[in-house]
């Protein structure tokens, strides 16, 4: 059987939307972006989406603005990209890995139960630390099929964790608790900071790009401020005439914004979500029916009360 690769599809009217923005003048963070972010958020029924260079930036972002420091842990799971752990050694704080589902692969609450008592018994390697103050968790959706979301909040409360999300491989998607409850879409309030990518490869792309997205008014401030070098306005503002040409830098930030150029083409991605999504889908049925009787193969396990992205067929 020959597996087609996904390559990104883009329509002339994409193309043209990037040419337009090239011969505007306006190449970086600009009018495209706002653009962009406002549609993204109204996509996932978030209160405030802020467009990056990365799904790394809007990871590192969302743990920095909720504190995370030296002396902390925070469970992320090991069935990831190196991404998910990586940005909680950026504040120097320690990932503690977590087991994934042998069936789905998400991360495994009652492992990360046994982490948690591990933690409290001193019983975790030497080499992580000692006296770790456990923070928060960062589960991801591997291949793009939610975890139970009531599961993941329920942990959380009773530990006193925050969640930042690593929705890399999942948009659209969506979680309900059972057949008669309403859809819950990924990154509707599901997390402190839910944080998309748009690599070449996943349903929306803008070649590279992500989309941190939250309902604290704070969190989306902050992250937005550190988003472009801690500064006060941002050069839309001050170079458009809706801003105050005089700025000062009010935190040590980053170079983590979207270009216009990007946000172009993610307006018009956006527009076409759940049409790729549902090609994605049309061919995963396609190969779940063709390798059906291969006994030798373990076909993905799809639950119940989900909407799968399908970034991923894994086997």
């Amino acid at each position: 059987m020959k597996v087609p690769f996904f390559r990104p599809d883009l329509p002339e009217e994409e193309i043209q939307e990037v040419v337009d923005t090239l011969r505007s003048g306006w190449l970086t963070t600009g009018p495209k972006v706002k653009r962009f972010e406002q549609e993204f958020a109204s996509a996932v029924g978030a209160r405030h989406a802020i467009g990056l260079n990365s799904c790394t930036a809007a990871l590192h972002l969302g743990v920095h603005s909720l504190g995370l420091g030296p002396g902390q842990a925070v469970l992320v799971p090991t069935m990831t990209m190196a991404a998910t752990a990586e940005v909680i050694r950026y504040e120097g704080a320690v990932p503690i890995l977590v087991d994934c589902d042998p069936h789905t692969l998400n991360l495994d609450l009652e492992d990360a139960e046994r982490k948690v008592r591990a933690l409290h018994r001193g019983e975790l390697p030497e080499s992580l630390g000692s006296d770790l103050q456990l923070v928060g968790i960062v589960p991801v959706h591997v291949g793009g099929q939610m975890l139970d979301l009531e599961a993941l909040e329920g942990f959380a409360r009773r530990h006193s964790l925050w969640i930042v999300e690593d929705a890399a491989h999942a948009f659209p998607a969506a979680w309900r608790s059972t057949a008669s409850s309403p859809w819950r879409r990924c990154g509707e309030n599901t997390a402190a900071v839910t944080c998309f990518s748009f690599y070449a490869n996943k349903t929306i792309t803008t070649g590279e790009g992500g989309m941190a997205v939250t309902d604290d008014d704070e969190l989306a401030a902050r992250i937005r401020l550190l988003s472009l070098h801690g500064l006060s306005a941002d050069a839309w503002g001050r170079f458009s005439g809706t801003g105050s040409w005089d700025y000062r830098i009010v935190a040590p930030g980053y170079k983590y914004n979207l270009s216009d150029i990007a946000g172009a083409l993610g307006i018009h991605q956006l527009a076409r979500a759940e049409a790729l999504k549902e090609k994605r889908a049309e061919r995963a049925s396609e190969y779940l029916a063709a390798l059906a009787e291969v006994e030798e193969l373990e076909l993905p396990v799809i639950l119940e009360n989900r909407l799968h992205s399908w970034h991923l067929f894994l086997i």
